[in-house]
């Protein structure tokens, strides 16, 4: 058993010449795996009544005679132009309400009959003809779903939708808060999506009724996983056991993965880094990728192995961070390393992204190089590494709803960014080296320590007892400012806040002050001055001690951040956006009451991994590390024996993985 390794393959837009030095080159990289038939719609049915599987059959056959694992994808990314001609109801309305002709690729209503009774017969028929080859190891639909449509399907759709969710007009008037502004309805007939044409004022964060524009972020992602369920249930109707996936986008704010787990037997995900200057940030999304299915391994589906092509400025990866990223991935969760995309296309928008393969075909290229040579290096591990779990016993809570119930609303700031807070904590603990799950509000938390709430504007079901019983037990719950403010309904709470979870933190607020970007007031730990921002929440202790204090302002002296003893545990809570100093010293501390500091903390540019028995040390720094080893093992990537005390020397984005 070894780690998969390839990526998305597209042979369908070359000579079929090409092909063969293709495979003499994935042999040389040690590529195991292919994604083929990504985008093959238009291909695979050129025509309303017309199948043609010549060129798939070839690429399939020819990834099996190669002794290649196929991941085989339905094509229904994009849909073809014959489609939009003969139906062109099929396209999308956009949230201006113009509606689009053919183009692009996230051009497809979900809620279109049309669509979904095409693309689930496409799948059928590839499903049908391709299911129980014995090289193909994964189904892959659709391809990074996204956006939103605003047509008649879709508003009949999401009259449909709040059906089932309210059951009566009474219940939604009163979900949606109806009573202001003369919104009562009388009829579902009246509900219109929420758009530039209806409710929205200043484009799509900007609406009087967040309650409604909440539940059509629902819907639509609600939606678009019908579209998925359509057509894995056509796989599933000739193949029953080969797991089915598609490819998500990490912290992508327009769907809610969470609603996706049950559906999904493998998760995977595109990585695609903002800059080159930030491991934390995809430290964080592999654990939330992670979180989606309880903590199972998932696949890398697609990274760059030097650029992308998709942004204004689109900087190389310097050498060995591929190397560095890869491995990163496998430390965090993933059973498989795989490149968007194989060899570089000639034409259209991806023509300059990055390739294993270039233009010209060489091997002797860095890129190329590096890709082999981490080809060999995940053989090795493979065994040790495949199917590992991430024991940790920390937990930041993530929740969709939550993330778009606090951007759609209209006060207190709308420069508070949910991912951007939540990414600050889940930093803190990455820095300190301790493990920890990115997990949704719905998990089991009996197996944590430490619970870190960030921004948890949306209280829903029994949460606030589970954060309770985690406390009781002697545990810690943190949560911050703007937390407990709303219910599912994004209905304000008729108590003080921050709501449900009052008792538990032992606070009351009852003001809070927010100012532009530039405001500081400092925060006051004694031996630290943090940076506080944004949102200064003026807390009233109702049995919770000062942990600091603000320094300025009429609310100078009251508390910034707080601890409060609650059965056997505490709850800390935090009333401003602070500083990463500022979450350094208050993560650390809860860290610290647990024992969960890891035992490479606070060396800069180090980043150490458990995942089952093997720990990962990965200098993303530009200079060597030099550290001593926590534990007797042995280094998967050479053999050699290491004695616990033994000193170990990391050069520049050097990994290193002791067993």
């Amino acid at each position: 058993m070894k780690l998969r390794y390839g990526g998305d393959y597209n042979p369908e837009q070359w000579p079929e010449k090409v092909w063969d030095d293709d495979y003499r080159l994935f042999d040389l990289a040690g590529i195991d795996t292919l994604t083929v038939g990504v985008f093959t719609w238009a291909l695979t049915q050129p025509a309303a009544d017309t199948y043609d599987f010549s060129v798939l059959d070839r690429i399939v056959e020819r990834a099996a005679a190669e002794g290649r694992a196929i991941c085989l994808a339905t094509g229904t990314g994009a849909h073809p132009a014959w489609l939009a001609r003969a139906h062109p109801e099929v396209t999308r309305v956009d949230f201006e309400g113009r509606r689009h002709r053919f183009g692009q690729r996230h051009n497809s209503c979900p809620s279109s009959p049309v669509f979904r009774r095409l693309s689930a017969e496409v799948a059928r028929r590839i499903a049908e003809r391709y299911a129980g080859h014995p090289a193909i190891v994964a189904w892959h639909v659709g391809n990074e779903y996204g956006g939103a449509c605003y047509c008649e399907h879709c508003a009949a759709g999401f009259r449909d939708w709040l059906r089932d969710r309210y059951g009566t007009l009474e219940r939604l008037n009163e979900a949606w808060y109806t009573t202001f502004w003369s919104h009562t309805f009388t009829a579902w007939a009246e509900i219109e999506p929420p758009s530039a044409l209806t409710e929205h004022w200043r484009g799509p964060d900007h609406t009087a009724f967040q309650g409604i524009t909440l539940d059509y972020l629902r819907f639509m992602s609600d939606a678009m996983l019908a579209n998925f369920r359509g057509e894995k249930a056509a796989i599933r109707s000739y193949d029953p056991g080969t797991p089915v996936t598609t490819n998500f986008m990490g912290a992508y704010r327009p769907i809610d993965y969470h609603r996706w787990a049950a559906d999904l037997d493998l998760v995977s995900w595109d990585c695609y880094p903002p800059d080159d200057d930030h491991p934390e940030w995809m430290a964080f999304t592999h654990d939330l990728m992670r979180g989606i299915k309880g903590g199972q391994p998932f696949w890398l589906m697609e990274q760059t192995p030097s650029m992308t092509a998709c942004r204004d400025v689109n900087p190389l990866k310097r050498p060995g961070v591929m190397r560095l990223w890869s491995w990163q991935a496998v430390a965090h969760g993933a059973d498989a390393v795989l490149f968007f995309q194989m060899r570089a296309g000639r034409g259209a928008s991806e023509k300059y992204h990055g390739a294993v393969i270039g233009h010209a075909g060489r091997d002797d290229t860095r890129v190329f190089r590096e890709v082999a040579a981490l080809g060999a290096e995940l053989s090795l591990a493979g065994d040790a590494v495949l199917g590992g779990r991430t024991p940790a016993r920390v937990a930041i809570l993530f929740d969709w709803d939550s993330w778009w119930a606090l951007e759609l609303s209209d006060g207190p700031s709308r420069l508070v960014r949910y991912q951007e807070v939540v990414r600050d904590y889940h930093h803190a603990v990455w820095a300190a080296g301790a493990g920890v799950d990115v997990v949704p509000v719905t998990a089991d938390l009996s197996r944590y320590d430490v619970v870190l709430a960030p921004v948890l504007h949306m209280i829903k079901g029994d949460l606030a007892d589970r954060l309770e019983q985690v406390a009781r037990r002697g545990g810690t719950v943190l949560t911050t400012f703007l937390s407990g403010r709303v219910d599912e309904d994004d209905n304000a709470f008729l108590a003080d806040v921050p709501g449900p979870l009052g008792d538990l933190m032992g606070v009351r607020v009852d003001e809070w002050d927010a100012r532009p970007a530039d405001v500081v007031n400092p925060v006051d730990f004694g031996d630290l001055q943090a940076a506080g921002r944004l949102v200064f929440e003026i807390v009233i202790p109702r049995g919770a001690e000062p942990v600091a204090t603000y320094r300025n302002d009429f609310y100078a002296g009251t508390p910034a951040v707080t601890r409060n003893a609650f059965g056997a545990g505490e709850g800390w809570y935090v009333a401003t956006a602070l500083d990463r100093a500022g979450v350094g010293r208050v993560v650390g501390a809860v860290l610290d009451r647990h024992g969960l500091r890891g035992p490479y903390a606070g060396v800069p540019g180090l980043e150490a991994v458990v995942r089952g028995r093997v720990t990962f040390l990965l200098n993303h720094g530009a200079e060597p590390v030099s550290v001593t080893a926590h534990a007797d093992a042995q280094d998967l990537l050479n053999g050699v024996r290491i004695n616990r005390g033994e000193a170990l020397r990391l050069e520049p984005r050097d990994v290193m993985i002791l067993q």
